[in-house]
C-alpha cells in the first residue's frame, strides 16, 4: 500500500494505491495551509478507506518544482513519516505529474507541462512522447508567462497550472490548453510512477528517505537545484 503526498504548489492532494487500485484520492486549492491541512488530510484519507497506517508499505512525494514552503511541508511530511516506518519513500517531480495524466495529441504535438511560481511567473519543461510515454525533452525553467509563449515550440500542448489571465494569452490554433480536469496535477498519477518505479528498482536503500530532497528552481539562470 502506497501513500501519495504532493503540496509543491498550492494545490494539496494526496492518494492511496495497492498496485492495482486507486483505493482514495483527494485534491483541493490549499493556498498556503498546507501545513495545516496535510496531516489531519492524511488521517481523514485512511480511515474512509479503511486502512491503517501500519498498512503502509511506501511512500511517494512530489519534491518540486513549485513553492518553497509547499514543496518542503510535502517533503518534510514525507520524510518523517518514512522514516518512521523504516518504508522506501520515491521523489517525483512536479512536472513529471502533470505529464503523466496526458494523452499525445494525434498530430504529434510536445507537451508544455507547467507549475505556478508565484508573482506571475511559471516553471515549465517540455515533454515529447516517444516508447510509449512523455519524455522530458527541455530541462525546467523558470519565466513568466510571456517569456514561455516566446521560448515554447509551437504548435503545443499545455497543461498544468495556469492562471486565469493567462488563459487568454496562451489560448491559439497553434497551442492546446487542455481541459481543467486534465491540467489539475493530482497525487494518484503520483502513486502510479512511485510504484512503477519501486518495482523497476527493489535494490534495498535505492529509496531511503534520507536521500530525498526538495528540488527548487535558482532565480540565477531559473535552473533546478536539489537541497
Amino acid at each position: 500500500m502506497l501513500l501519495a503526498i504532493d503540496s509543491a504548489s498550492s494545490c494539496l492532494s494526496l492518494a492511496l494505491y495497492d498496485g492495482a487500485a486507486l483505493l482514495a484520492e483527494m485534491t483541493l486549492q490549499a493556498g498556503r495551509r498546507q501545513g495545516a491541512l496535510a496531516a489531519p488530510l492524511i488521517e481523514q484519507l485512511l480511515q474512509g478507506a479503511g486502512v491503517e497506517t501500519s498498512a503502509l508499505t511506501a511512500l511517494a512525494v512530489a519534491i518540486g518544482p513549485g513553492s518553497y514552503t509547499g514543496t518542503r511541508i510535502g517533503v518534510a511530511l514525507a520524510k518523517g513519516m518514512a522514516a518512521a516506518a523504516d518504508l522506501p519513500l520515491v521523489p517525483v517531480t512536479t512536472l513529471h505529474i502533470v505529464a503523466a495524466a496526458c494523452q499525445p495529441s494525434a498530430d504529434a504535438r510536445p507537451l508544455l507541462a507547467t507549475v505556478a511560481a508565484g508573482r506571475g511567473r511559471v516553471i515549465w519543461a517540455e515533454y515529447r512522447w516517444r516508447d510509449g510515454g512523455w519524455q522530458e525533452a527541455r530541462p525546467p525553467a523558470l519565466s513568466d508567462w510571456g517569456g514561455l509563449l516566446r521560448e515554447c515550440p509551437r504548435p503545443a500542448l499545455l497543461s498544468g497550472e495556469i492562471p486565469a489571465d493567462a488563459l487568454s494569452q496562451a489560448g491559439g490554433a497553434d497551442i492546446q490548453i487542455l481541459p481543467a480536469a486534465q491540467r489539475l496535477r493530482r497525487a494518484g498519477f503520483l502513486a502510479e510512477i512511485a510504484w512503477m518505479r519501486l518495482r523497476q528498482n527493489e535494490e534495498a536503500g535505492a529509496f531511503a528517505a534520507e536521500r530525498v530532497m526538495p528540488l527548487y528552481m535558482q532565480t540565477a539562470g531559473g535552473k533546478p537545484a536539489a537541497r
